[in-house]
């Protein structure tokens, strides 16, 4: 006679109570708790709905990982785990056997089901179920907790699939004993109105990234304001305006309710990234105001800056001790950039990236930024590319980084005596200015990783660099 293992065992004996229909409450009660999770793969590979809702009901872990399972959604097996969940809910007192505080429909967790015996399923947290259990991460059985449902949220439809549909009516009728929890809310698609009323369903504290892609105006942010105020953990918002208008903020932050101003009003982010709001000059000097602590990176790309819009940047201590400025595709040709050498000025001990890349920045806009630019230390990246600047122009601001000795990577434009009536690279001009160009940074400093020109170039795909000689293309 051939000797089972234990394992092979448990699963036969699993196996022999689904088949024989003889599955009960108080039966599952009697069983090893090692047995459910291959009771609960067998019932739920065979769709059998009637022993899904008694598993879970006496569900013996913390957390049932269920998207790991249903990688395609599937309404009559999700029902039946919320009925048999709503079977628990209902009773005042809870069973003796019931631990199950997190059911997990996003598709995370599959070592839960492949390791069986379920040591590692034991914590209430579903990101890592190897994680130490505590006592305010697994409350007491006793206690009266309400049940945690994790969800992904991408919204490619303007409508919700009949699974999440069905999912967000039973928590609406069940509130106060079940959470909607979502860590990272993305919408593509799904109009502003219904899209609030999503919101509605989910727990405002588990939400820790909102991105809204859909076009919306400016004066729409205002509708989102009531959720966003009650976002205590939300370190991550990007929204889209029009078409390719995005403003996207990031950091540990707390929104200030403001509803007569259509921009929002946000305490404590570390990231600012704006991007084709044609508007903004009307609310940049707004936002910047109410900015409590310092960004580290603040990014303005395919918009113009006024006078006045470039001025604000200097003025407010928001932008004061930046490591990352990026502006790129703002038309400059026409500004007074003191005040962006003013910011530099008071970034200096901090800036680590600067990209100011297709701005049209020409020769004497470029000299008042020199001053201050030589006195970023900590410079590590500076691109300098898609700006109209002469070879002297350019070897002057190469001899003011000769104190720049962090900087690693640096891109620049073709000079101006290099391009043609069209604009375009002559290649056999731009290779003797290029050696010139080296020769000026080399008696400054020994450089690392620099461009000049169409990086690559467009005639074989090389990468004319420090480390790779230049050389032209037949």
């Amino acid at each position: 006679m051939s000797l089972q293992s234990p394992s092979r065992l448990l699963e036969l004996a699993g196996q022999s109570l689904l088949r024989n229909q003889s599955l009960t409450i108080s039966t599952l009660d009697e069983l090893l708790r090692e047995v459910f999770p291959l009771m609960f793969t067998e019932a739920f590979s065979m769709r059998r709905c009637e022993a899904l809702k008694l598993l879970v009901q006496a569900w013996p872990f913390l957390h049932l990982p269920l998207g790991s399972l249903m990688k395609t959604p599937h309404l009559e097996t999700l029902r039946a785990v919320l009925k048999g969940l709503d079977t628990l809910l209902a009773q005042k007192v809870r069973p003796r056997r019931w631990k199950l505080q997190v059911l997990d429909l996003r598709d995370v967790d599959e070592n839960f089901w492949t390791i069986w015996s379920g040591a590692r399923a034991l914590s209430c947290s579903p990101e890592a179920v190897s994680k130490r259990q505590t006592e305010e991460d697994c409350p007491r059985t006793g206690e009266r907790q309400p049940l945690k449902v994790f969800i992904e949220l991408c919204l490619k439809d303007s409508a919700l699939d009949e699974c999440l549909s069905y999912l967000c009516g039973w928590v609406h009728y069940r509130s106060g004993l079940v959470h909607l929890c979502c860590s990272k809310v993305q919408n593509y698609s799904m109009p502003t109105s219904s899209f609030r009323n999503l919101l509605e369903r989910i727990d405002p504290d588990s939400i820790q990234k909102l991105e809204v892609r859909r076009k919306c105006s400016l004066n729409q942010t205002r509708k989102f304001a009531p959720y966003l105020s009650r976002m205590n953990n939300l370190h991550k918002l990007f929204l889209a305006f029009g078409y390719d208008s995005e403003l996207h903020v990031s950091g540990q932050w707390q929104f200030i309710p403001d509803l007569d101003s259509p921009f929002l009003c946000l305490s404590y982010p570390q990231i600012l990234y704006i991007r084709k709001v044609s508007n903004i000059k009307e609310h940049l000097e707004h936002l910047l105001r109410y900015l409590k602590n310092p960004l580290e990176a603040f990014t303005f790309c395919h918009a113009y800056l006024a006078d006045r819009d470039m001025e604000c940047l200097s003025q407010y201590p928001s932008l004061s001790q930046l490591k990352e400025l990026h502006l790129i595709h703002i038309l400059m040709w026409t500004t007074d950039l003191e005040p962006l050498g003013a910011l530099l000025e008071k970034v200096a001990a901090t800036l680590e990236i600067l990209i100011l890349e297709d701005c049209q920045i020409q020769d004497p806009q470029l000299r008042v930024l020199l001053p201050a630019l030589s006195r970023c230390s900590q410079l590590t990246t500076f691109y300098f590319r898609g700006n109209e600047t002469s070879t002297d122009a350019l070897k002057d601001l190469l001899r003011h980084t000769g104190g720049l000795s962090k900087l690693g990577l640096e891109l620049y434009p073709a000079p101006l005596e290099s391009l043609d009536n069209s604009g375009h690279v002559n290649w056999e001009i731009l290779a003797p200015i290029r050696a010139e160009l080296m020769g000026t940074l080399r008696e400054v400093r020994q450089p690392k990783r620099v461009f000049f020109g169409p990086v690559p170039c467009p005639s074989c795909g090389s990468w004319p660099s420090e480390k790779v000689d230049f050389h032209l293309c037949s």
